[in-house]
């Protein structure tokens, strides 16, 4: 092959690869690849205003595709940033390529503006991360990056570009990137013991996270809740796992504390644990989370995961999908006639118990919504009756999010994604990611009032690259998710109940969310009471192009 810049072989490999977008914020140091883009028209750069808004658009990509996403950031102040955003990524295991240029090698020891352990900053919030350090190694470490982002557990990598190093000569060829075949299956003895554990179990219970998702084993989780009788309770869960509609859903875990949690947990005579570690809460429990004597059973293709925080009776390294298939089969050998049958009546109870307290949920939901003169439910309803059936909604509501999504339940699969790993502000972004992802589809973005001001600037991304993404402001003049949390540590550590701390209210002064968005070129109306949603929903769905919706959805303290 012949000799060409470092820089153009990049470009070459990530054409390769079939990448159709560059997430980033330009910068000086990066100037020489970015500049050679225009000879690559089948990569478009996605140009965001704040490196926070790019790594969001490249974690709402990698979601919606299952597939890296690249990722371009500039140098120790661009990356410093973005870091919020992919520590977001990290916990998500999002598949992310982060290209960060710094200005040479030959500067090294100068300690230049600018220059900073770009490697070093990374580490703790990348699966993996790197420097080239000579261009015929480019590719290489390149390719390597996207197997290591791409490969369970997912999640993303950094790969530092010196600027003398891109414009050195290189005839390292492109080849396609080799992405190991995880799909591996439990040895039958292994099956057997696992479905001996936990044939006993009376109370069954199932706590299962996102590692469902990756693998595409909804059908064989729900199968195996069925077979078993299980509750499927979710950690770290941010996907539709299971509909949340199947008998067998309870809900998710606690995030923050883990109390709450273990009265779940304790509860049970025997547990499965797929996809997800043992437990990811804020403030977790200790001890005790499963009662003595309890097997505990654990799959996953994340070795890390296994046994983690608490002991386990089995730990299986093995694909998700694979397994809880073979387990169900073997569970119902196990079980019998009369024990399936019990198995089956225990999931009918439960599920009728759950179906009752939904359907008063939704009552209350009415009756508040009437009796404040807020539009949440109405608007939940009236989006739900007229969104298109394959719509795509990215769920960053949080305190919001229950009433909300009682009318617009997740249950399929790729049609709805949930934030997680704890920073504000990827709704909006991770949307748009997602919206590139799907151009033909209709993606909504739910975000609060709180987390929508560290990206808002997303939406002039929307309107230069012509998306037509719709966005709901959560509107209720408050960190309310902070004002919920600080109850329950009060409640937890017996603090008597008093005034909210004051630098969790939003209200003074009110943010004008739809004059930010107009004068970022998108269409924008307020929604604040019932009778005004069916025409801003009307509105929004009929808009060819971005279009925000301020949902008051409480009052602040004003």
């Amino acid at each position: 092959m012949d000799s060409r810049p470092a820089r153009v072989a990049l470009l070459e490999q990530l054409e390769a690869e079939g990448v159709r977008y560059m997430f980033g914020n330009p910068g000086t140091v990066e100037q020489g690849f970015l500049d050679e883009l225009r000879s690559f028209p089948s990569i478009q750069y996605i140009l965001a205003l704040q490196e926070a808004t790019a790594v969001g658009m490249a974690d709402g990509h990698a979601r919606a595709t299952r597939t890296p996403a690249v990722l371009q950031l500039h140098s120790g102040v661009g990356l410093g940033n973005g870091i919020g955003m992919l520590y977001q990524a990290m916990r998500g295991h999002a598949p992310i390529v982060t290209l960060v240029g710094e200005a040479g090698l030959r500067y090294a020891g100068l300690d230049a503006q600018m220059a900073a352990d770009l490697v070093g900053m990374a580490r703790p919030v990348t699966k993996w991360a790197t420097r080239v350090l000579d261009p015929d190694s480019t590719l290489r470490v390149l390719r390597r990056a996207f197997k290591v982002a791409g490969t369970p557990p997912y999640g993303p990598v950094l790969v530092v570009l010196p600027a003398d190093v891109m414009d050195a000569g290189t005839r390292e060829p492109v080849v396609p990137v080799c992405y190991p075949d995880t799909r591996s299956r439990p040895a039958p003895d292994t099956v057997a013991r696992a479905a001996a554990l936990l044939a006993g179990a009376r109370r069954p219970l199932i706590v299962a996270g996102d590692g469902v998702h990756f693998a595409g084993a909804q059908p064989e989780l729900a199968r195996l809740a069925e077979v078993w009788g299980a509750d499927v309770y979710g950690a770290d869960w941010a996907e539709v796992n299971l509909s949340v509609q199947h008998p067998a859903y309870a809900g998710q875990l606690g995030h923050m504390f883990g109390e709450q949690s273990r009265r779940i947990t304790g509860a049970a005579d025997g547990v499965l644990i797929v996809g997800t570690y043992a437990l990811p809460e804020v403030f977790p429990a200790l001890y005790d989370v499963f009662a003595e004597g309890t097997p505990v059973v654990h799959v996953d293709l994340d070795t890390d995961a296994i046994a983690k925080n608490f002991p386990v009776d089995l730990g299986i390294v093995a694909d998700p999908k694979a397994t809880l298939g073979l387990l169900a089969d073997a569970l119902r050998g196990e079980l019998g006639e009369e024990r399936r049958t019990e198995a089956a009546e225990r999931l009918r109870v439960r599920a009728a118990e759950r179906a009752d307290a939904l359907a008063g949920a939704r009552e209350r939901d009415l009756a508040g919504s009437e009796a404040q003169a807020l539009p949440t439910t109405a608007f939940a309803r009236e989006l739900a009756r007229q969104l298109p059936s394959d719509a795509l909604l990215f769920d960053e509501a949080l305190t919001a999010s229950p009433e909300l999504f009682r009318h617009l339940p997740p249950t399929v699969p790729g049609q709805w994604m949930q934030t997680r790993g704890g920073s504000l502000g990827v709704g909006i972004p991770g949307a748009l990611g997602a919206q590139l992802a799907h151009p033909d589809r209709t993606v909504v973005a739910f975000t609060g009032d709180g987390g929508s001001m560290y990206t808002f600037q997303a939406l002039w991304t929307a309107v230069r690259h012509g998306l037509s993404t719709k966005f709901v402001i959560c509107n209720n003049g408050s960190y309310r998710l902070l004002e919920d949390n600080i109850e329950e540590y009060w409640r937890e550590t017996g603090i008597p109940a008093h005034e909210q701390p004051g630098m969790f209210d939003l209200s003074h002064p009110p943010i004008d969310f739809t004059g930010l968005a107009r004068s970022l070129g998108v269409a924008a109306v307020r929604v604040e009471k019932p009778g005004q949603a069916e025409d801003a929903v009307t509105q929004a769905l009929a808009h060819h192009g971005p279009f925000l919706v301020d949902l008051v959805t409480a009052k602040g303290k004003g």
